[in-house]
């Protein structure tokens, strides 16, 4: 169960780039344009899981807390990728979010939360990296972008920090739908809140862009949320992560073909090499 919860979260994953792509060529990705997007996103998600959660809602001190915690990381990391998007190209992007995305939770959950190293988790760890570096295109980088790739590679692996920590905690929490829910309010109420400290842009939202960002609140929230679900019922973090990576990496692959940009020789290699890693992490 826990593994058919993870491949649902990971296809929502890969589709949710996909409607972020589509928001950006309407709306830009300047700041103002990505809080919005942020706000707006956050506010369907949390309904959605408001309905998940049968329209209720309870709370604890220790999980407002970790909500408080994730809102923020969420906005500092979006934050660092609309400075690094400035200066690097996408693929140097991808590369530093998806490997803190898989490496921080990896490594907590070795060293902090007792989980144990297998031959399979270190064969799909090499390869998915191996699958990473293989994306990377150098033309259209500056200089000036490190800092920023820097902030996406551990805010964006802080994420998954956060859920293993809610999991493995011993104070009194609300369950994860709760939290779910909690996490997503405040982000929308951060993201209003800096929207009033920007200076108005004057640009107009067209009407599409509202479904985009629809489908994106939708699918990174509930996929998020499926997240916890599977580590609540016991996957190590170490496993579900390196999963993660690997198999966005193979939707998204497959996702461009109905793209203009379609899948070169390098593309075919990095998804080739996930999915030996996958099947490794769950063979061994």
């Amino acid at each position: 169960m826990s593994y058919l919860i993870l491949a649902i979260s990971v296809i929502m994953f890969g589709v949710q780039f996909f409607c972020n792509d589509q928001y950006q060529r309407l709306c830009g990705s300047k700041l103002a344009a990505t809080m919005r997007f942020i706000a707006g996103s956050s506010f369907v998600g949390a309904v959605i899981l408001f309905g998940v959660n049968k329209f209720t809602l309870s709370a604890t001190p220790f999980t407002l807390l970790m909500a408080l915690f994730t809102a923020l990381n969420a906005l500092i990391m979006i934050f660092c990728s609309a400075k690094a998007l400035g200066k690097t190209n996408l693929s140097m992007y991808s590369l530093f979010s998806m490997l803190g995305g898989m490496a921080l939770p990896f490594a907590a959950g070795l060293i902090f939360f007792g989980e144990d190293m297998t031959v399979g988790k270190g064969i799909c760890l090499v390869t998915v990296f191996l699958s990473l570096l293989l994306t990377v295109e150098r033309k259209g980088s500056s200089s000036g972008g490190g800092i920023y790739c820097c902030g996406i590679f551990v805010f964006n692996g802080m994420s998954g920090v956060l859920s293993t920590i809610y999991r493995e905690a011993d104070f009194a929490k609300t369950p994860v739908e709760d939290y779910s829910v909690w996490s997503a309010l405040m982000t929308v109420v951060i993201a209003l809140v800096i929207l009033l400290f920007l200076k108005r842009d004057g640009a107009k939202t067209p009407a599409p862009a509202y479904g985009w960002m629809a489908g994106y609140g939708v699918l990174n929230k509930v996929a998020n949320f499926l997240l916890l679900v599977s580590l609540t019922l016991g996957l190590d973090a170490s496993i579900q992560y390196p999963m993660v990576t690997g198999g966005v990496m193979i939707v998204s692959t497959l996702l461009s073909y109905f793209t203009p940009k379609k899948p070169g020789r390098r593309e075919y290699a990095a998804l080739a090499l996930s999915l030996v890693g996958i099947v490794m992490l769950v063979v061994f």
